[in-house]
């Protein structure tokens, strides 16, 4: 997903979670009772209380049903021109048992003559009989769903999907975990993106609370589904967990660039922005630092200019030499720090002076940040949030950065927590920073499948 460095562009990731669809093969016939040896088991019956076990069926369902079966057994048997006899058996089946036969038949005829419609109702059939084993009922609802799923019924796709989940099915590729995630899948069929993208938050939660690793995959594609279809402000939770799960560099520049194309961002809250980027290492494009130059600007934070610019020089965004604005906004920083750490000592005692005004406070946070003294700079964000006319969500902002600079973890992630408004994005990927800085190392994602 790293070509989100364009704002606006989409996502093309390539589908990360591909539906299991239980027929794939199209080879496998379903086992079911048959009729002809259940009736032939009535007539050795011998006793009432066996008698009454027995499977029930009609002799008017019987008569019909046996020269059928022993058509569809022809390996050259037309489907098409035997539906008309396999539907009026169906019509037929009145108890139980007679409608478990009568599923099965239509569902195997429907495999072999690749009629998703047949295969639907004969499975529907047996699952409404109540004669399924129930060691048997949970794939025969998954069946079902991805039959319905293909037929774009979706309502019944969704009630035979739920009962394979109740079930808790799960088969040797098929973990129960990837029978949910079907779900959010068949969500998302029905552009009911910010459901699905709930769904998989909520499986991911599930995941965690049980002290498994997560599939990647799964964040991948609610960021993906969030991303696309612009689900704001709800992407920027199911990111804030992203990141803080699966930090890969990768990711971060994802979850950057989204957070950069998803909103127009004038130059104060941009930087705060590309202060992340650098800081997890996702600046890579050249506009990425130019950016990053303007909304800096060399005359206010020269010392942080020229760390940008030295970044940019060092890894090749920016050769030294190939952009003459860059080179000359370089010499600019370069002339002012000197200048400006000298005055270091008076603007701390004028932001520090009782009289001392918002204006002068912020700038000296901004100043102090940008040097990397982050105690200092910490302390004139909080003031600054007791001066009225004071921009509230700049200054937390700030003083979440300043305060995990100084590695006060929790103060900052409660700091940030207080963001709202266009700057609440860019706290949440800072309170991610934040979690993962204070973590121990985790632990190893779970393989695809899982």
């Amino acid at each position: 997903m790293t070509n989100m460095s364009s704002p606006r562009r989409p996502a093309s990731l390539a589908r990360q979670l591909a539906l299991a669809v239980a027929l794939a093969s199209g080879t496998a016939v379903l086992a079911v009772p048959g009729l002809t040896d259940a009736a032939h088991a009535q007539k050795k019956k011998k006793d009432e209380k066996a008698q009454a076990a027995a499977p029930v069926y009609a002799k008017e369902f019987v008569a019909a049903y046996t020269p059928v079966e022993t058509a569809l057994k022809d390996p050259a048997a037309n489907i098409a021109a035997l539906k008309p006899q396999i539907e009026a058996i169906a019509n037929m089946a009145a108890s139980p048992d007679e409608q478990l036969a009568a599923g099965g038949m239509l569902f195997n005829a429907g495999i072999t003559g690749k009629d998703l419609a047949l295969q639907l109702r004969g499975a529907e059939l047996m699952l409404g009989s109540g004669k399924v084993k129930p060691e048997d009922t949970g794939r025969f609802a998954f069946v079902a769903s991805q039959l319905a799923t293909a037929q774009n019924q979706f309502s019944k796709a969704e009630t035979y999907l739920q009962k394979a989940i109740d079930l808790n099915y799960s088969a040797p590729n098929l973990s129960s975990y990837d029978v949910r995630m079907n779900m959010a899948e068949l969500y998302f069929s029905q552009e009911r993106f910010a459901e699905g993208v709930a769904y998989i938050s909520q499986l991911i939660a599930a995941r965690k609370a049980e002290g498994q690793p997560v599939n990647p995959n799964w964040y991948r594609r609610g960021v993906q589904i969030a991303y696309n279809n612009e689900l704001v402000p709800q992407i920027y939770d199911f990111v804030q967990v992203w990141v803080t799960d699966v930090p890969t560099q990768e990711n971060w520049r994802d979850a950057v660039n989204l957070t950069r194309n998803l909103n127009d961002y004038d130059g104060p809250v941009l930087l705060d922005l590309l202060r992340l980027g650098k800081r997890v290492g996702t600046l890579k494009d050249k506009n990425d630092y130019v950016f990053y130059i303007e909304a800096a600007d060399t005359r206010r934070l020269p010392m942080e200019v020229k760390s940008v610019i030295d970044e940019a020089n060092a890894t090749g965004a920016i050769p030294k030499g190939s952009d003459p604005w860059v080179d000359e906004q370089l010499a600019t920083a370069n002339g002012l720090i000197a200048e400006d750490r000298a005055a270091l000592p008076a603007l701390e005692r004028d932001a520090n002076a009782p009289t001392a005004r918002l204006r002068t406070v912020l700038a000296a946070g901004d100043t102090f940040l940008s040097y990397g003294e982050y105690a200092k700079a910490a302390s004139f964000y909080e003031r600054s949030l007791t001066m009225p006319e004071v921009d509230r969500n700049l200054a937390l902002t700030r003083l979440g950065i300043a305060q995990i600079g100084a590695g006060n973890i929790d103060a900052a992630r409660e700091t940030l927590a207080k963001v709202d408004g266009p700057r609440s994005p860019i706290a949440k990927l800072w309170s991610a920073y934040a979690s993962q800085s204070a973590a121990p190392a985790a632990p190893a994602v779970a393989a695809v499948g899982s």
